[in-house]
């Protein structure tokens, strides 16, 4: 019923969406005569942000087509290079005389936590300079048929397998916050079967790997209620007359809710800014603003099950540290992971994932020496600042592609196909 309530919400307040938007343009037509005035200004940054608040965010395209890489300008392509009911494999190629041919294979686990993938737009294009990039373009439950079956963190898991199996070995493997327990585990399970395309590398960024260790609101709201209030209280069925009707799932306006609520003030003063930016005629900062909430509200749908084993493998049981976890019914063992190196990074200011909660990988995997193994904390950054942003791009980025680059493996193989 939720879930219904929420689409008529939505159907209901088109007109009035409509009819904002036909008055901003009005207000800033230049036909106007009226539109440089304070009232006309007021107006229509009111109707703007009235707009924004009640339409319904696509999904967002990554719009990488070049990049600069000494100063050269390279063009980027994307291609569909793997594909699964839940999930695609995007590459990112590029072309140009600046492009090193031996350039380390790079595949970004996106997180399956609500966002897209485009999420990490600024994490792809920076990696791009001196990395072959691919990543998982996770797909809104939404639109998936039900007839397509289902899919929890065993899948996961075994998609992330296909997909390392897909690319070869020399393969490194960057998982940001939520997939860091996934990969993790997925590598284990490849470690234990000897499999011969383990990745070179992997780096964590920001996950739950210990969610003991200075647990923030997020641990702490999946500790106070057992799984059957997440059972009752958070998972629907997708209504008609989308493509994925009567699958159960965690939608992704419930995510966004609980990401708005744990920093309200935050986003309520962002949003009166950009208010102010408009009436001041200050494109520049509106836009900004823009930009960044238009892939901040673009949210998708978990299936239930993928989120509901999730809370209680990661956030309930600490199956993972604890070293208890499973995959279809088969021990995760961190401990036998000898080939593939480990990188840990974290932020000072995260409250998503606490420090200490990634950097417990490093005890984990006992089986990897001293000398492929590195801890990161980087200072004045919270969350998202992990993976995007000037110190991203600045401080952390170069620390991961030397990392990468000192841990290639020898071993090649061509690339499954």
């Amino acid at each position: 019923m939720m879930y219904y309530l929420y689409e008529l919400n939505h159907a209901a307040l088109a007109p009035a969406r409509a009819l904002a938007e036909a008055g901003r343009r009005f207000f800033a037509s230049p036909l106007n005569p009226l539109a440089e005035t304070p009232f006309a200004r007021n107006a229509g940054a009111a109707l703007d942000l009235f707009e924004r608040a009640t339409r319904r965010y696509a999904k967002p395209e990554f719009g990488i087509d070049q990049i600069e890489i000494d100063g050269q300008p390279v063009g980027v392509s994307e291609t569909v290079d793997w594909s699964r009911p839940f999930c695609r494999l995007l590459h990112f190629e590029r072309s140009g005389a600046a492009v090193g041919a031996d350039d380390p294979r790079l595949l970004i686990v996106a997180p399956l936590s609500g966002h897209y993938a485009t999420l990490l737009r600024g994490t792809v294009r920076t990696m791009l300079a001196d990395h072959d990039v691919y990543i998982t373009d996770w797909t809104d439950a939404r639109v998936v048929p039900v007839t397509r079956g289902r899919f929890d963190l065993d899948d996961y898991i075994d998609y992330l397998i296909a997909m390392i199996e897909h690319l070869g070995s020399d393969v490194h493997v960057m998982a940001v916050c939520q997939p860091s327990v996934p990969v993790l585990a997925a590598v284990a399970r490849m470690a234990a079967e000897d499999s011969a395309s383990v990745p070179a590398s992997m780096t964590l960024m920001g996950g739950p790997i210990d969610a003991r260790i200075n647990p923030t609101a997020v641990n702490r709201l999946a500790e106070s209620r057992p799984l059957d209030w997440f059972r009752h209280n958070v998972i629907v069925k997708v209504p008609f007359p989308h493509a994925g009707a009567m699958r159960d799932v965690y939608p992704g306006f419930l995510q966004l809710t609980g990401f708005m609520s744990m920093n309200l003030d935050r986003h309520l003063n962002a949003h009166k800014d950009l208010f102010n930016h408009l009436v001041e005629g200050d494109g520049d900062s509106a836009q900004a603003h823009k930009a960044f909430y238009d892939e901040y509200l673009s949210v998708m749908d978990l299936t239930a099950e993928f989120y509901l084993q999730t809370i209680k493998t990661v956030f309930m049981d600490y199956a993972l540290a604890r070293g208890v976890m499973t995959h279809r019914g088969r021990p995760v063992d961190p401990s036998l992971i000898k080939k593939t190196a480990l990188m840990t990074i974290e932020g000072e200011q995260d409250d998503i994932s606490g420090v200490g909660q990634t950097e417990a990988a490093q005890a984990l995997c006992t089986g990897i020496p001293a000398r492929a193994k590195t801890h990161y904390l980087q200072p004045g950054v919270g969350h998202y600042g992990v993976f995007n942003g000037s110190r991203f791009r600045s401080e952390i980025a170069p620390r991961i592609g030397a990392f990468i680059r000192k841990n290639r493996a020898s071993r090649k193989k061509p690339r499954a196909r």
